[in-house]
């Protein structure tokens, strides 16, 4: 009596399969283009063979002034995504007295957030020369002067994140334009070890989205970011790693494959 319902289980909730026989995949991103992303992130990524996935905003004097190194990142495999040209965020909302007026997403319309998430796919392909993008909402904020927006740029991205949670719960119900990301600050090499056993433990993936690494802002210290790049390598048959991109075209083509 219990053989049927177990069986039923298991094929409404199949075990998604990673390539090479890995237990979860695993993004490590970064937003904001940062000099200490250049500085010691991707050093450190270039040291063990991994590749990120970084989220420019295009003002950013780090863009401007350290174009050739991004080009350099990108030449290399690492994965330059969207981040808006200047990083809207709500006002409104709570502690986002910073939000200059201009930039302030509860006055920036549907029609002008998507122009200016075009605009800055069109100067990331300036940099990398690649058509394929991810996006990542800036703030998590979801709204543009009131309204939805990121129905209206779906078509323009391979996938989005855009919601605090950074460990997938199941990929076979995933949305690749809805995806969350846990944004570490101050973490130690061990909690952000924990994040990515949790994947493993579901078979699913974690989604970092660090920003100052040993540096800038909202940041994780050198010594932690590495504990994790130093697990990562040690369990390699355990953890896929790449960059967002490549993972979610990954993550479709199973998903169609399997509702064949």
């Amino acid at each position: 009596m219990l053989t049927m319902p177990m069986l039923l289980l298991a094929e409404e909730n199949p075990e998604f399969s990673w390539p090479n026989g890995a237990r979860a995949a695993v993004n490590l991103a970064y937003d904001d283009a940062l000099d200490s992303q250049l500085d010691h992130a991707i050093p450190a990524l270039n040291r063990y063979g991994f590749k990120g996935s970084f989220y420019l905003t295009l003002v950013g004097d780090t863009v401007r002034l350290r174009l050739d190194d991004w080009r350099t990142a990108a030449a290399g495999g690492h994965e330059l995504g969207n981040h808006t040209l200047f990083h809207p965020c709500s006002a409104s909302l709570p502690d986002r007295e910073w939000v200059e007026p201009q930039h302030d997403l509860d006055h920036i319309t549907v029609a002008e957030m998507r122009e200016r998430i075009l605009l800055a796919n069109s100067m990331l392909h300036a940099i990398d020369g690649q058509a394929e993008r991810t996006f990542t909402a800036p703030c998590g904020d979801l709204e543009a002067a009131g309204e939805p927006y990121i129905g209206s740029i779906r078509s323009e991205f391979v996938a989005i994140k855009a919601y605090t949670g950074g460990v997938a719960p199941d990929m076979n119900q995933l949305d690749p334009w809805f995806v969350g990301v846990t944004a570490p600050v101050g973490l130690s090499g061990d909690q952000l070890i924990d994040i990515v056993r949790e994947a493993a433990e579901n078979g699913t993936m974690a989604n970092f989205t660090f920003h100052g690494i040993g540096g800038d802002y909202l940041s994780v210290s050198r010594e932690a970011h590495e504990a994790l790049l130093q697990y990562l390598d040690e369990n390699r048959e355990v953890y896929w790693v790449d960059t967002f991109l490549n993972i979610m075209h990954y993550v479709k083509d199973q998903k169609s494959a399997d509702s064949r």
